[in-house]
């Protein structure tokens, strides 16, 4: 028997080069100050699916929601070993929350049916909520399991999986079709196989093939995009148009969680007191520890 495994990706601003530009008044982040990298730990959800298929056989199909220029990890998906791809892209999905995105991204995995697992990173660095995966179960209706480390099993009766808790880990098992969140502690991404690199470097969204066209008045759409797709080089590219969602409960005009207010935290060094490195100094150093209450 073979699995069928659905990995939500996401292409995120790098958080080690945070500027001082890096917000929106309307409190979103400004993705174009910053360089866009794979989440980490949806690289980690799709290394799992990835060992799944290699178990138990079946595929793996990765989907990410954003702007065009998130086709860039749909590629270093397929590069480390994706069967297939999905595009999520629209102006009306921008700005959208947890409750939002989930909702977007639930309607365009019920496209991608019958599936067994839909692995996830446990969270994504630009938000840090760990809400998207436990939503998109929600309005599945599907059981999920998160903070995984491991799969340990898959049989047909069900699936057994190792999670992290506080102080320890503890073995579940569930039935499927199951949504698991993954951390970034669980395993190592594989590298990019350069035979894959070299298959799919050139592989293009509709909007990437758009603006190829627009660049070069000899081109024809939809004759370049046969092409690609004989070729196998064509991203599936999703809008609202594609997806029978509701518009009010996409983007901005779905999301209830709004921003109250912004801040620029500046860290400035306070009162200090330099301490020898020596045996006096270590005596020192303890005795106010323990007057401050921080020892003892």
């Amino acid at each position: 028997m073979s699995y069928h495994s659905i990995v939500l990706v996401k292409q995120v601003p790098d958080t080690a080069n945070i500027s001082g530009n890096v917000m929106k008044p309307d409190g979103t982040v400004n993705r174009a100050k910053l360089p866009a990298v794979f989440n980490p730990e949806d690289e980690v959800a799709l290394e799992l699916a990835l060992q799944v298929k290699e178990r138990y056989g079946g595929k793996v199909t990765a989907i990410t929601m954003g702007p065009p220029k998130a086709s860039d990890i749909l590629r270093e998906c397929l590069y480390m070993g994706a069967d297939e791809v999905c595009l999520i892209t629209d102006r009306k999905f921008a700005g959208a929350d947890t409750l939002a995105t989930s909702y977007v991204l639930s309607e365009t995995i019920k496209k991608f049916a019958p599936y067994d697992f839909i692995f996830a990173g446990r969270q994504a660095i630009d938000g840090d909520t760990a809400q998207v995966g436990p939503q998109t179960a929600e309005k599945l209706g599907i059981p999920q399991i998160t903070y995984a480390e491991d799969v340990i099993e898959v049989k047909k009766d069900g699936v057994t999986i190792k999670r992290r808790i506080d102080g320890g880990n503890e073995t579940l098992k569930s039935v499927m079709p199951l949504l698991i969140t993954v951390i970034k502690e669980a395993t190592a991404p594989r590298p990019f196989r350069a035979k894959l690199a070299m298959a799919y470097k050139n592989a293009k969204s509709l909007m990437e093939i758009e603006k190829m066209v627009e660049s070069n008045s000899l081109l024809l759409l939809d004759d370049l995009i046969e092409e690609y797709k004989a070729n196998g080089l064509f991203i599936p590219t999703l809008t609202t148009e594609d997806l029978d969602v509701d518009i009010e409960r996409c983007g901005l005009s779905g999301s209830p969680t709004k921003v109250h207010k912004i801040e620029s935290v500046i860290l400035a060094g306070g009162e200090h007191e330099k301490i020898n490195p020596d045996k006096e100094g270590l005596g020192y150093l303890v005795d106010k520890l323990m007057e401050d209450h921080i020892f003892g």
